[in-house]
């Protein structure tokens, strides 16, 4: 008699239901940043200084906001967390095009930017990190990658629909797919932990119904006073706010020397090289250590940062774009892997959205500094080698500081 088929791990649903979450809010957040940025100079006449300045507080709120639900997942239930955050974020996006003030302005991208970080990683990953264990890698590669199919998917039907619409039409519209494409979900697919439903991480079933024992994890406190946090937070500052900075100039480097039919055809080759990068990275790391791989990523983007800031033709600044677009990939989800490996999943929110909020230095500032370099050096070669070498400061601090050692 056959064996009865194995009932597929409900912690696969939760990396499902997050890939749909992620992939909604930074197609309508995130990479809808710079559409909206585009419409409010061009509809609503706000200066371009005074615009990108209200896009890094977005950043900056963002940060805060998973600091404020990393608390509070600890605590209650995460999918009221993310259902609040995505509800409040509906409504501030679909009241946008109602916007006329520059104080409405700086106050849509604060409560937006809150909103996205209680509804965002910090919460999504932690529901994550406590469903998988041994897989944890390949598990946060399959969610995670719904970031890159909302710049894919999502995006270009918004800047389609503000195009058409106007941004007062399209508002409304967004802010609807925002709760659609969250609410459901959370409320239907999402649970806080597995032991809620008798299991244990990766699946695992107690024998004899034997109470689940809890898994070992280091404390908020000791966790932010050892040197690895500060490893990995200083060098993800450096590494995302190079990532971030050389993604928001990207277009225009690949527009100006090449041409826009090869700016465009870039655009695909980083969404697609970041995709399959990531999905890559969650399968090696089945075997492959995570800081070791870490490490070998920042190489990686540093070089593919120092080619595009060379590059003339479109051969060169597509093969620096899969170099730059792989590790990108990764990026994302690595920064809150190898904190969960090293810490666990007890006060995994607080750890992560804290370490996060210091990142947000790097993600607010770079954009601006490569800005003004290019301003003050008369091109891009200059901004994407310095952002190159800020890579690498990243690598040498996760290098020397987050090697293996005893927490302090």
């Amino acid at each position: 008699m056959p064996p009865p088929p194995r009932r597929i791990f409900y912690g696969w649903y939760i990396v499902a239901g997050v890939f749909v979450i992620t992939m909604t809010t930074s197609g309508l957040a995130f990479y809808n940043l710079s559409i909206l940025l585009a419409a409010f100079v061009a509809e609503r006449g706000f200066p371009v200084s005074l615009a990108s300045s209200a896009t890094a507080t977005f950043f900056i709120a963002s940060g805060i906001g998973g600091v404020i639900s990393g608390r509070l997942v600890e605590r209650i239930d995460a999918r009221f967390v993310i259902a609040t955050g995505a509800t409040v974020g509906a409504l501030a996006l679909a009241s946008v095009g109602s916007l006329r003030e520059l104080w409405q302005l700086y106050a849509f991208h604060v409560v937006f930017g809150l909103c996205h970080g209680a509804s965002g990683l910090v919460p999504l990953t932690t529901l994550v990190a406590r469903w998988f264990s041994a897989r944890r890698a390949l598990a946060f590669s399959i969610a995670s990658t719904g970031l890159s199919f909302g710049g894919i998917a999502v995006a270009p039907l918004v800047a389609l629909l503000i195009e058409r619409l106007g941004l007062a039409g399209a508002a409304p519209w967004m802010g609807l797919a925002l709760c659609l494409g969250t609410l459901p979900v959370t409320l239907i697919v999402l649970r806080s932990r597995p032991a809620a439903m008798g299991l244990e991480p990766d699946g695992a079933v107690p024998a004899g119904g034997a109470p689940i024992a809890p898994q070992p994890a280091v404390a908020f406190g000791e966790a932010r006073r050892s040197r690895y946090f500060f490893a990995v937070s200083v060098a993800y500052l450096f590494l995302l706010g190079a990532q971030v900075g050389a993604i928001a100039h990207f277009y225009r480097l690949a527009s100006t020397r090449t041409g826009v039919a090869t700016a465009a055809l870039a655009l695909s080759v980083l969404a697609g090289s970041s995709t399959v990068g990531r999905l890559l990275g969650g399968w090696l790391m089945l075997w492959i250590p995570s800081r070791p791989f870490a490490l070998v990523l920042m190489v990686m983007q540093a070089a593919g940062l120092a080619v595009l800031a060379v590059a003339e033709d479109p051969a060169q600044i597509l093969a620096g774009t899969v170099l730059f677009g792989v590790t990108m990939g990764n990026s994302l989800m690595m920064h809150p892997l190898l904190l969960a490996e090293k810490f666990g999943t007890r006060d995994y929110g607080r750890i992560y959205s804290t370490s996060q909020l210091v990142t947000v230095v790097g993600v607010a500032g770079c954009p601006p500094l490569i800005g003004l370099l290019y301003e003050a050096s008369g091109g891009y070669a200059v901004p994407f080698l310095a952002v190159a070498g800020l890579t690498l400061v990243g690598l040498a601090v996760l290098g020397i500081f987050g090697a293996p050692r005893r927490l302090n």
